[in-house]
């Protein structure tokens, strides 16, 4: 009587993960506003900038920068959704509105044992580092033929863990 007492304690304390997936939506929601309002503010900097007349020395490099920060930021607010989907359907209950008409399940948020969420957040994890790094490059000066090798031996680096990246989970 008492294991079985215990072990029901024991299943439904699956539910604090609730916990993880609502704060987890909470963060995406604000991750996507804030990279919208910043999308918003480049907007607002390039219409500005080219009505008045100004145009900075960095402008481009300004408004590049500022929407590769939002895609990042919005990257980012898809990991939350990949976590918080993920745990939902791990650890509570299947997502039944994820289901498409013929009663198969959506490819993208299909997520059945927790290799497989890693995998599909590492993934976004990676793409954001690579946006980051982007964001990065877009910013530096390069004064000498060195700063150009090393900045062609780091897009190389980037494409061939991209190659590499695509091919696992393949046959």
């Amino acid at each position: 009587m008492l294991e079985k007492i215990f072990e029901g304690g024991l299943w439904s304390s699956r539910f604090m993960v609730i916990f993880a997936v609502v704060f987890g939506l909470l963060g995406a929601i604000v991750l996507f506003a804030v990279a919208s309002i910043d999308i918003l503010s480049t907007a607002s900097y390039v219409f500005t900038t080219y009505t008045t007349g100004a145009h900075p020395e960095r402008f481009h490099e300004d408004v590049v920068g500022g929407i590769i920060g939002a895609v990042d930021l919005y990257l980012i607010g898809v990991v939350m959704l990949l976590f918080s989907f993920g745990l939902y359907e791990l650890f509570i209950s299947d997502i039944d509105a994820a289901k498409t008409e013929e009663g198969r399940e959506s490819k993208i948020l299909a997520i059945h044992s927790l290799d497989q969420l890693k995998d599909k957040i590492s993934k976004v994890i990676v793409m954001v580092l690579v946006v980051g790094f982007f964001q990065k490059v877009g910013h530096t000066d390069y004064k000498t033929a060195l700063d150009m090798f090393y900045f062609a031996l780091s897009i190389t680096a980037v494409a061939v863990g991209l190659y590499f990246l695509g091919k696992v989970g393949k046959k």
